[in-house]
Order: C-alpha cells, then sequence, then structure tokens
C-alpha cells in the first residue's frame, strides 16, 4: 500500500531551488525516511542511486580516502551497477550517521560539485551525536520527518471523505454522516498510529493482530537501539524512563516527575537517560511556561515539564491498552486521563506550527494544556477527549490574557463561540487554516 505523505511537496520544492543543497531527511527510527527519499527519486528522477552505510560498511572507505565529488562519483557508479548522472540520478545515502566522512564529504559536493542531486537519511539521534568539527555546517538542508499524520492516514483510508475536509472552508456544522464516519476512522489511527507498517497493515489487510505485533516489533527495536548507542551502564536508565512514559501521563497533571521511573531516583541520576530519548526523537519535552508572551521558548519553566511520546500508536501499544478498545464508544480517546487524546493532538501541532508548545497553569486551580505561538499570537489550546466540555482553565486563562482566539479540541462539531473555537480532534491538523478563517473573518 503507497501511502500519502504531504512530505512529497517539501522535497519537491527542495530540488526545484537554484541554489539546492544537499538534504538531511531527519526523524526518528521508523517513520518511512528511506521509502519516501526512493518514492520520490522514482517519481521526479530518471534514477535513484541507493546507498546504505549500515548494511554496505565497505562504503566508508570511499569518503576516507578522498573528499574529491568526482572520484567518490566514479566509485559509486561502478557499486550502482549504472553510471550515475548530475541532475538526472538522485543519490541517496542511508544511515548516514554511520558514516561522519559521508556527512563531511557533502560540504564539498554543495562547493565544488552541486550539480549532482544527494539527499541523505539518518536517524535524529545520530546525526545529532555526529555534529562536531566535521558537521558541514551551511553547506546542507534539513528537512524533519514525523509519524504518518491523521491528514494523511485519512487520505490513504478514504480520498473522498479526506478531500472533504480540505474542502471545509467555514464554521459550518459538518453533517452527521461524515462527522460519524471521520470519527471511526480517528479510531482506527488511534490503533495503528503513524508508523507507516503499521498503518498499512491496519488499512490494506484489516489486522489489529498485525498491526499490534508491528508495534510490538518496532518498540523492541527501539530497545535494541538503546543498547547499541550508549554505554552499558546507561541502558537500563532509558528503559526505565521509557517505560515510565505510560505512567506519566496517566496522572491527573501528566508532569514528569522522576520519582514515578524508579523509587529514590532524582534528576541528577536520570536526566542524561530521558534526553537521549528527546534527542532520538522518541519523545517530546513541553515546559510549562512563567508567562504567556513572545517568545515562548524564554519563558520555560525548567524545572516543571512534561514527556509524550512521538506516536499515538506507540503510546498505545507501549501501555498495553488493547484495541478491544476501539468498538466501545469513545472509550479509546478517553482511557487513562486523556494521555492517548493529547499526544495525538501534540503531534498534530508540532508537525503543523513548527517548533514545541508549551503549556500554562496557575498553582492547582487551572491548566491548559498546550499554547502555541502563531503568526502575532499567543494561542491556548484546550484537548477534551470526548464530548463533556466542562472545564474552567481555558475560562481562567481568557479572562486574565484576553487571547484574540482560543482552540479547543473535542468530540463536538465544528463550532465558533466568540472568541473560542470548537476544532473536532479529527481536524487537528487543520487548526492553523482555521485559526486564520477566524482571525479574516474578526477583523
Amino acid at each position: 500500500m503507497e501511502i500519502y505523505r504531504s512530505i512529497f511537496e517539501q522535497l519537491g520544492s527542495w530540488k526545484n531551488r537554484p541554489q539546492r543543497k544537499p538534504l538531511i531527511l531527519q526523524g526518528a527510527r521508523q517513520v518511512g525516511k528511506t521509502w519516501t527519499l526512493k518514492q520520490f527519486g522514482e517519481s521526479n528522477f530518471e534514477n535513484v542511486a541507493y546507498f546504505n552505510f549500515e548494511k554496505q560498511p565497505g562504503l566508508r572507505q570511499f569518503f576516507s580516502e578522498t573528499k574529491e565529488p568526482l572520484r567518490i562519483i566514479s566509485n559509486l557508479s561502478i557499486v550502482n551497477g549504472r553510471p550515475i548522472h548530475p541532475g538526472r540520478t538522485l543519490i541517496v545515502f542511508d544511515e548516514i550517521q554511520e558514516c561522519n566522512d559521508a556527512l563531511n564529504a557533502l560540504k564539498y559536493f554543495e562547493e565544488e560539485s552541486p550539480e549532482y542531486v544527494i539527499a541523505c537519511a539518518g536517524s535524529l539521534l545520530g546525526v545529532a551525536m555526529a555534529r562536531g568539527a566535521s558537521f558541514p555546517v551551511g553547506k546542507v538542508s534539513f528537512l524533519n520527518m514525523f509519524p504518518v499524520s491523521f491528514s494523511e492516514f485519512l487520505q490513504t483510508a478514504d480520498s473522498a471523505l479526506h478531500q472533504y475536509v480540505m474542502d471545509l472552508n467555514s464554521f459550518n456544522t459538518i453533517p452527521d454522516i461524515f462527522f460519524n464516519l471521520l470519527t471511526e476512522k480517528l479510531r482506527m489511527y488511534f490503533i495503528s498510529g503513524g508508523m507507516p507498517e503499521a498503518v498499512a497493515a491496519l488499512l490494506e489487510h484489516r489486522d489489529v493482530a498485525l498491526t499490534e505485533e508491528i508495534l510490538q516489533s518496532i518498540l523492541n527495536a527501539y530497545a535494541l537501539d538503546f543498547s547499541k548507542h550508549v554505554d552499558n551502564r546507561d541502558i537500563q536508565k532509558i528503559q526505565l524512563v521509557w517505560n515510565s512514559l505510560p505512567s506519566q501521563l496517566g496522572k491527573e497533571n501528566k508532569k514528569f516527575l522522576y520519582r514515578v521511573i524508579k523509587t529514590g531516583a532524582r534528576a541528577r541520576e536520570y536526566e542524561d537517560a530521558l534526553n537521549w530519548l528527546i534527542n532520538a526523537g522518541l519523545a517530546y519535552k513541553i515546559f510549562s511556561l512563567t508567562k504567556p508572551a513572545f517568545p515562548l521558548a524564554a519563558y520555560n519553566d525548567l524545572s516543571s515539564f512534561k514527556i509524550y511520546m512521538q506516536d499515538v500508536g506507540l503510546l498505545r501499544r507501549l501501555s498495553h491498552l488493547d484495541p478491544a478498545a476501539y468498538g466501545k464508544g469513545n472509550m479509546l480517546f478517553s482511557e487513562f486521563k486523556g494521555a492517548l487524546t493529547e499526544n495525538f493532538v501534540l503531534s498534530g501541532l508540532i508537525s503543523q506550527f513548527g517548533g514545541l508548545p508549551g503549556y500554562w497553569q496557575s498553582g492547582n486551580a487551572a491548566e491548559v494544556d498546550f499554547l502555541v505561538q502563531y503568526r502575532d499570537m499567543i494561542i491556548p489550546m484546550e484537548v477534551k477527549s470526548d464530548k463533556n466540555i466542562r472545564s474552567k482553565s481555558l475560562t481562567v486563562y481568557r479572562k486574565n490574557f484576553q487571547p484574540r482566539v482560543s482552540v479547543r479540541f473535542s468530540l463536538l462539531n465544528l463550532k465558533k463561540e466568540k472568541e473560542l473555537i470548537n476544532l473536532p480532534l479529527f481536524m487537528v491538523d487543520h487548526a492553523a487554516k482555521f485559526i486564520d478563517i477566524f482571525t479574516a473573518t474578526s477583523v
């Protein structure tokens, strides 16, 4: 099954730049980087020359012995079995983090042979670790790749329904027949999450058991990564932090507490392990904000934060939440304090708005789930995992700071109430669009 990925549009823009640089496509493992580059190459170039530094370690010698692009291309052409033509062949370097010399060589391709089109795939962690004296600063472009979004999932599952949502451009009520179908697709997405292999298993084969196996195998592969990239003394700490994430998110306020990892655990013992997961792209750290002002990052309370996972399907699987909950009304959305729903919304916000949001709290009196910096606004966003939307937190925030617009995600229909937008959860990927519609019509 071919899953639509919106990043193809960004790759097209990169390809057509007059001053195109070699590209590094970053992302956590299993999000589809390799497949995406191969598909993009097959659709936009005469040939794809694919090289994997993990599976073909002998390639590294080409880059250690010379940095001259034409000599490297000559050697790679022999391995490829056909000539590599400038502008006509997409050169894909996979697992680029496994060869620092290849990373460094990108500088020389940019300076001396920009006619060759090079796209690299690398894990966030590996590329970050390789950024030292040899990294080609300023000589490469970056794109970040995320798990399959719900919008991409929907386009693959039901293109007509996806187009219906894309065409919405007002706050008119969505007819029940479409609303219910979209909610049904959202329940399916909460089972697979955005890992492409899991999405394909669910949509193409309708096999929930296979989807579960795939998600578990991805979690197992991540555990192997822990042992591959860190010292033995740190492996257990990373695993403990990772396994604690469902418990962290299952708490009422979801604030990350080191003592939840292990009785007596302290920040100084586990902070590096937590940062490893974040740098690997497997988790997000969302800070409490001392003040909702520009720029948000300047007001992060570094001592108070929440940790979410990169993908709602992996969180569900790590939490041992059985897919049987899929058939029980809205249980899947509201199970363990709505953590799945919050994680789902956060993923949509990060890929849509760029950067990380924060959250706001006023003692024990109120807490707004996310604050997003967008254009000239700080926008409070509240997440409700069902149709029960009673909450004083957003009301308290609005009274104190008078935002131009607020957003609430819930299982209620699309509507506008004065300065509040209610977006159905299945429309999280369209938040920016409807904020723009709201501000344009409220001038």
